[in-house]
């Protein structure tokens, strides 16, 4: 199956807005689509790990787009992503202004349907799929390629024991392991190595995570692993 890019698409117009959600989900986008600003950032909390791509309207009422565009570009996660201002107004200064910001394209409205597909496709190739892998849960994001945490927008100081761990854990989320099977994850192949050694690195992570403590649950009899309540679907 093909991967669809996940697309945020933010627009006050509501008419032309559904048009364009509709129209990329039929050719095979995933569409987040916000109104305002404030809806905007609550779809970048809660969906940031699988955001592709960003189309913003300069005038949306809250918070405009120029400043979801300075977010973007300064979160952990999306700071990468391609960003399109989609907006009515045309003239220069706002188009240069939105380029500085860190925007990628500048399209005037009103465009084509097929024409704003066309930049999007054109951004995304440029995109190299490979240069970052980014896993989310709940507030947690994880950058397997960098090997770096985050909570939030703030990286969270790991040793290479404990990001092992959040790297096994993240990675088969609806898995519980044994005390056995995370020594052996770990490189704690030792004899001397006993089973206490893992309830101090789980509880040294827990201490580093903070407020997202509860995402590592001890289940009793079995082992550690996520806590499948607080998954991001």
């Amino acid at each position: 199956m093909l991967h669809k890019h996940t697309i945020l698409l933010v627009e006050d117009e509501i008419e032309p807005a559904e048009m364009l959600s509709n129209f990329l989900e039929m050719n095979d986008f995933n569409v987040l689509l916000a109104h305002d600003g404030n809806k905007a950032l609550e779809l970048i909390e809660k969906n940031a790990g699988d955001i592709d791509l960003a189309v913003l309207d300069i005038m949306v009422p809250h918070v405009n787009g120029k400043e979801i565009c300075r977010i973007i570009r300064k979160h952990p996660v999306l700071s990468d992503i391609p960003v399109i201002f989609l907006t009515a107004r045309d003239k220069e200064k706002d188009e240069i202004e939105g380029l500085e910001l860190g925007a990628d394209d500048y399209i005037s409205k009103p465009a084509s349907l097929k024409l704003v597909k066309a930049h999007i496709e054109s951004l995304l190739r440029r995109q190299n799929p490979q240069n970052s892998k980014w896993i989310q849960h709940g507030e947690l994001f994880l950058d397997t390629s960098g090997k770096d945490l985050y909570l939030r927008d703030k990286r969270i100081e790991l040793t290479s024991t404990e990001y092992a761990l959040v790297e096994l854990f993240f990675q088969n989320p609806k898995r519980v392991y044994t005390r056995q099977q995370i020594l052996e994850h770990i490189g704690g192949d030792d004899r001397f190595v006993f089973d206490r050694t893992v309830d101090v690195h789980i509880k040294n992570l827990r201490l580093k995570l903070g407020t997202a403590s509860d995402m590592i649950k001890t289940y009793r009899g079995m082992g550690y692993g996520m806590n499948r309540d607080q998954l991001t679907a």
